[in-house]
């Protein structure tokens, strides 16, 4: 009996400090789903647009194309999505029914492509008009690619956002307001002393001009950006960030010890990495 008892009893205290298992990520998405010959369903982060339509990726365990409305065509069935799963690195299995996609494309701000440099007294305007054309902000721009440390260009118009009654919607709109080099902004970055390559951009660009300073130069960035794709699993797309100074790569799933990896590798903040399943409610 007091071998019984004891035996009770230690079974007792190792099933209390024992904690439940943490229940496993889910993760959700919207995107397309497509069967065909080859595969069985699978999710899409890219889409080939023909008819029907071409792509692959994760298969995705528990679908049936019987509970959705879907299109089909020459034995491919496809359609788009929201789906919400748990993933094992490979696959997506399902934890709840797909419904039509959610998907709102966020309108990219003009405050996006905004200068970094504190704008003139009066504000920003040419300071040789006769030299503020589209054939000068061209040329501008060629000739700061083949400067040495060059580190990107982009266009700030934010004077768009003065104009009553502008569209970014209404092709006609953007025809009439948008890229005028009498009111834009062209922003070059450089490696170093951005402003010692001032005077040679003046020679042929008299507008308005911001010069700033970048910790990498657009050919480190895509030698970066090259490097990662073949190394990095599950590459889904990549592009350099020439304002952020950075490389963007996106895969199926980030997890923070991936991210870690990555920033050993090509050093903290130099990649960022964009999840195309992102954890429920996040």
């Amino acid at each position: 009996m007091r071998v019984i008892w004891l035996t009770t009893v230690l079974v007792t205290l190792a099933a209390c400090g024992t904690s439940p298992p943490a229940p496993p990520t889910r993760y959700e998405a919207d995107g397309t789903v497509l069967s065909d010959s080859r595969h069985g369903p699978q999710l899409c982060a890219n889409v080939a647009t023909s008819l029907p339509p071409q792509c692959g990726g994760p298969d995705i365990v528990g679908w049936d194309w019987n509970t959705v409305k879907h299109s089909a065509r020459n034995g491919v069935r496809w359609g788009e999505y929201h789906v919400v799963g748990t993933w094992d690195g490979a696959r997506l299995t399902l934890t709840e029914p797909p419904r039509p996609a959610e998907r709102r494309d966020a309108p990219v701000g003009r405050s996006d492509f905004a200068t970094p440099c504190p704008a003139p007294p009066g504000g920003w305007r040419p300071v040789a008009p006769a030299k503020a054309t589209h054939e000068a902000m061209e040329a501008a721009i060629g000739r700061a690619e083949r400067l040495p440390g060059y580190a990107g260009s982009w266009l700030d118009q934010s004077y768009l956002d003065e104009i009553e009654g502008y569209d970014p919607d209404d092709p006609r709109s953007v025809e009439r307001y948008a890229n005028d080099p009498e009111r834009l902004v062209l922003n070059l970055r450089f490696t170093g002393d951005a402003t010692a390559h001032e005077a040679a951009i003046r020679e042929v660009w008299g507008g308005a001009l911001c010069l700033s300073r970048a910790r990498h130069t657009e050919a480190e960035l895509r030698a970066v950006q090259e490097r990662a794709s073949k190394e990095i699993k599950g590459v889904q797309s990549a592009s350099v960030d020439v304002q952020a100074g950075r490389v963007d790569i996106r895969v199926w799933v980030v997890t923070p010890e991936l991210q870690r990896e990555v920033d050993a590798t090509y050093g903290k903040g130099l990649v960022n990495l964009d999840g195309f399943l992102k954890p429920v409610g996040s």
